[in-house]
């Protein structure tokens, strides 16, 4: 995140304004059924709070807030529609936390969690009850935010291919295309965040450079590969790949496809929403499209740089 706090420093017996970046965090509000919603202490400040914590180098927010969920709870998350973020002042910087909603994969009992100096206690708590326990208005701003959008959804996600080799430089079919180095990292870093929105079915192009992209994912969870003919460039048409569309909207599991820009426009009108040609999706960028009882409600994009 760009910075906006200014810290003094000198440059030729003058003060000057240097941009200090964000401390960048990420947590969740983690619910289960009976309206309860997850919640931590941490001994060091004596507060109730959210499972969060600090990115690591190099590592995106929704892998963080998966991670810091596990790290801190001993529970396994998948990412529900995203918050409004936390921005705060932390001694001479600003903190910004990145928050999302949340549901358990697997097991949800807490009741085996190891107290340390970190988290001393974890406890699902119920809703009411949570309001009144959280320390900091920001939290029980954040809860009530996350009380609007707390019923279970699951992902649908459209993903463009990372970088391939340019159809000038390529000799051979263009279904063939392979992709760059670079694309083959975009590739792998995609992995974290598909697997922070629980991703179990993956559907493709059959083109080589969209299953580049997503083979990486595939072998990680032990997905298999769903290759459609009418999502890739040379056989791609409305009514095609519509009834794909319809397909993942109308399952219930979080959900991949993998396609080109050229049939981009057809996924979004399949999916009836509105994307500005001048903001299309990068190579590798995703557009996450959060599902309940087959409708959308709530987006978001990510880039896995």
């Amino acid at each position: 995140m760009t910075v906006t706090v200014a810290s003094a420093c000198w440059a030729r017996g003058r003060p000057t304004l240097v941009a200090v970046p964000d401390i960048l965090a990420a947590g969740v509000v983690v619910f289960r059924p009976g309206r309860e919603v997850l919640l931590v202490h941490r001994p060091k400040y004596d507060d109730w709070s959210f499972p969060k914590g600090k990115l690591d180098p190099g590592e995106h927010s929704t892998a963080a807030a998966v991670r810091e969920v596990a790290e801190e709870t001993g529970v396994h998350v998948r990412l529900g529609p995203p918050l409004p973020a936390q921005r705060y002042p932390v001694a001479r910087r600003m903190k910004t936390v990145h928050y999302w909603t949340g549901r358990v994969v697997g097991d949800d009992d807490v009741t085996a969690y190891r107290p340390n100096d970190e988290i001393d206690a974890v406890a699902w708590v119920p809703l009411e009850e949570a309001v009144g326990r959280l320390t900091h208005d920001h939290d029980r701003e954040t809860l009530a935010a996350a009380r609007r959008v707390r019923r279970k959804s699951r992902a649908v996600i459209v993903l463009r291919h990372a970088q391939a080799r340019s159809r000038s430089a390529w000799r051979g079919p263009d279904a063939g295309r392979t992709l760059l180095k670079a694309g083959e990292l975009e590739s792998q870093r995609l992995v974290p965040l598909l697997a922070a929105y629980d991703v179990t079915r993956i559907v493709s192009s059959p083109s080589t450079r969209c299953v580049q992209t997503v083979r990486p994912y595939a072998e990680v969870a032990g997905c298999p590969l769903d290759l459609r003919p009418p999502l890739s460039e040379e056989h791609a048409t409305p009514a095609g790949v519509g009834e794909v569309v319809d397909e993942l909207l109308s399952g219930d599991a979080g959900s991949v496809l993998c396609t080109h820009r050229p049939v981009l426009p057809h996924v979004y009108d399949a999916l009836g929403i509105d994307v500005d040609p001048g903001t299309g999706l990068e190579p590798a960028e995703m557009l996450v499209l959060h599902v309940r009882k087959g409708r959308v409600i709530g987006v978001e994009r990510h880039h896995p740089r």
